[in-house]
């Protein structure tokens, strides 16, 4: 058996995804990284260290982006937790490369970086794609497990509203089967209160 190699670019579909960081202040109960080593075309996304600037450029040297239709930033970890060597990473790939970049997130950048990130994504970030998960701050506690405790749900929808200023799309995302008919529905309606989209997405996505 080949040993197992851990990854800083990976293929779901046909979207490269950047795995930055496993630093992530959730224990989501239905975390992928809770019973995998691995997403999509991935070997393996736990990191021994977070890569370096230098370290992503090297990994893209070894692709081919014109064969993917969009970047991600999305790993075994919060891309938010490595926001430095996401900008020059994001500012990189604009600089050179004609692809749509979205970052998943938790939402949660701003108590991560202990600032407004949000006006830093201009120009760099074009679909920010948040994990809203439940309508709810209790229910959003007992799922999602953050760090930083109740503050967490109203500061991601203030994420949400702030990025909408500074990006072409904010999407706000709970998983299918995880929460009920009802549920989605309220999710659909505090998209629609803040101006932006909704989406049911599959679990591994």
């Amino acid at each position: 058996m080949s040993e197992r190699k851990e990854e800083i670019l990976y293929k779901v579909y046909n979207n490269l995804y950047i795995n930055l960081t496993n630093k992530c202040p959730c224990a989501c109960t239905f975390c992928e990284r809770q019973f995998h080593d691995r997403v999509g075309e991935s070997d393996s996304l736990w990191l021994d260290h977070e890569p370096t600037f230098d370290e992503v450029k090297e990994a893209f040297d070894k692709v081919n982006v014109d064969d993917f239709d969009e970047i991600v930033f999305c790993g075994f970890g919060e891309p938010t937790e490595a926001f430095t060597v996401l900008k020059e990473t994001a500012a990189f790939i604009k600089e050179n490369y004609k692809k749509s970049v979205r970052i998943n997130t938790n939402g949660l950048g701003n108590l991560v970086n202990g600032r407004n990130i949000a006006p830093e994504l201009e120009g760099l970030i074009d679909t920010v794609s948040i994990s809203l998960n439940t309508p709810n701050e209790d229910e959003y506690l007992k799922v999602v497990r953050p760090k930083f405790g109740r503050e967490s749900f109203k500061a991601l929808l203030d994420f949400a509203s702030e990025a909408k200023k500074y990006v072409n799309q904010v999407i706000m995302t709970t998983v299918s089967t995880t929460i009920s008919k009802a549920d989605e529905e309220k999710c659909a309606d505090i998209c629609k209160a803040l101006g932006v989209t909704y989406r049911i997405r599959p679990y591994e996505d």
